[in-house]
């Protein structure tokens, strides 16, 4: 009985586990990705702000900043969550790509603060909505909200060592976001979507 056991055992761990093969193709788009999109959100002719002013920017917008707290609270409580920071810094960068370009949105303020509304709400609702939502659709939220604020974000940053610095730091203020435990997680999360809330309605 002890043998069956062990084999058992052994046959449910053996074979190569998906979730780092996840992560390291997330890894490698994000970089890939970065690569290209950075030069690209360059202004032309402006000087650049330096690594330590892009550093600094994502703590100078509290829309921002609950933005990034969220993605880093919900990847540690969805279905292959790793990839979900992978996938913000990667599209963030294309939106700041298109803003350079000359892309402009309509009425961007009031989506960067619903994206702070549904990712909070996202947050607080985790444990029954990771039943029931796909990675997929995990990874297209996060990619939508990451480009709105990339747009929002591309125009006031000046040169590829600002954006690095900007990439870096919410990277980092993610990693923040993932630390807590679920208790915390989920009240971080409602206090997030009411702030939201509070920007959409213009309190903030």
């Amino acid at each position: 009985m002890k043998w069956n056991d062990k084999m058992n055992t052994r046959v449910r761990h053996d074979g190569p586990s998906p979730r780092p093969r996840l992560r390291l193709g997330g890894a490698v788009a994000a970089l890939a990705t970065l690569a290209v999109a950075l030069p690209a959100a360059a202004h032309p002719g402006h000087p650049d702000g330096g690594f330590t002013a892009g550093l600094l920017h994502p703590l100078t917008g509290l829309d921002h900043l609950l933005a990034l707290l969220a993605v880093g609270l919900w990847s540690r409580q969805q279905r292959h969550g790793a990839v979900l920071p992978p996938a913000f810094l990667v599209m963030m960068a294309f939106g700041a790509a298109c803003a350079a370009a000359g892309f402009a949105l309509p009425a961007l303020e009031t989506s960067i603060a619903a994206t702070v509304l549904l990712l909070g709400t996202l947050v607080a609702c985790a444990p029954g909505l990771q039943r029931r939502l796909p990675p997929q659709v995990a990874v297209v939220v996060v990619g939508g909200c990451a480009f709105l604020h990339g747009v929002a974000h591309g125009q006031e940053l000046a040169g590829m060592a600002s954006g690095a610095g900007f990439l870096a730091a919410s990277a980092l203020v993610m990693l923040l976001g993932a630390l807590p435990g679920e208790r915390v997680r989920r009240m971080a999360g409602a206090a997030i979507g009411a702030a939201g809330l509070c920007l959409l309605a213009g309190v903030v």
